[in-house]
């Protein structure tokens, strides 16, 4: 991918050198209360494949006991330090998705809020509860912003298998289209309609949310390609290596289970790289609407 003579975003906060321990109201649940280590390891599971903090999966799994958060104080925000290679690189992928999606909201009357990209190490407070490594990188909604441990980079190498520097960049377009979601009011039409139906229905609205996020990631790489010439041989390989590596079906192969497509939250391999290849295909919003898709 490249990134040379890119613009770097100011919307980059480094919490990487700052502690926080969790507690008060607005950390996650511990063994004793109402939620055992099995349910919190589902949360922790199902938040890395929905893109959101577990505090919102724990709320729906008790039924919505789990206490609200609350406002943590917090260092003011400081910019990584400029040698810090894998930061800047992430700093120009969120400069690049706020030039494209700022230019396409332009183009249809409206305006992009930028979101911010909060770099931590092991836990970190959000307006959602408290942001875990564990669950990979996520958007929260009441604060606008996306946060991420890159030691999870390591971890898509490993782990996944996923390496390359546009899987990485694949990963923040990805979060970066919840938020576009957000400000476009499909993020809380669907938490709305999940609340109102069983939970095969709501893992089925997560999939097509999720899938959405996907196709907008797509879009910004058309667009960012068109305007900059960013893809490289083997760049567009790299996100659909990525994507297929963190399907469901893959996710639950790789854990020794029975692939339940019931209760899929992200959708197949097979179908985030064909949304995906839709959004970089075509470029256009209006192909991504994976909600009127009769077939995903």
């Amino acid at each position: 991918m490249r990134t040379e003579g890119g613009r770097e975003s100011s919307n980059v906060e480094d919490r990487r050198d700052q502690s926080y321990s969790g507690g008060g109201r607005g950390g996650m649940p511990l063994l004793g209360g109402k939620l055992g280590l099995g349910t919190i390891v589902i949360a922790l599971v199902a938040s890395w494949l929905l893109g959101i903090n577990p505090m919102t999966v724990l709320s729906l799994l008790s039924g919505g006991d789990v206490a609200a958060p609350v406002r943590q104080s917090q260092a003011p925000a400081q910019a990584p330090p400029k040698d810090d290679a894998l930061a800047r690189f992430v700093s120009i992928v969120l400069a690049d998705t706020e030039d494209v999606w700022k230019d396409l909201f332009a183009r249809a009357g409206k305006q992009y809020v930028e979101p911010k990209l909060v770099l931590f190490r092991g836990t970190t407070p959000t307006a959602c509860g408290a942001g875990e490594a564990a669950m990979g990188p996520f958007y929260c909604p009441p604060d606008q912003k996306v946060y991420i441990d890159l030691s999870f980079y390591e971890e898509m190498k490993t782990r996944f298998r996923a390496p390359g520097d546009f899987a990485q960049a694949y990963v923040i377009a990805h979060e970066v289209g919840h938020h576009v979601q957000n400000l476009l009011g499909i993020a809380a039409k669907v938490d709305a309609m999940r609340r109102k139906v069983s939970e095969r229905d709501a893992n089925a609205l997560s999939v097509r949310m999720e899938l959405q996020a996907d196709c907008f990631a797509g879009v910004w790489a058309h667009h960012a390609n068109r305007a900059r010439q960013i893809i490289e041989s083997g760049d567009i390989e790299e996100a659909l290596n990525a994507a297929t590596a963190i399907g469901d079906d893959t996710l639950q192969r790789d854990a020794g289970r029975a692939v339940r497509p019931d209760s899929f939250t992200h959708g197949s391999a097979a179908q985030r790289v064909r949304w995906f290849k839709t959004g970089i295909t075509s470029g256009d919003l209006r192909q991504c609407d994976t909600f009127a898709a009769r077939q995903l």
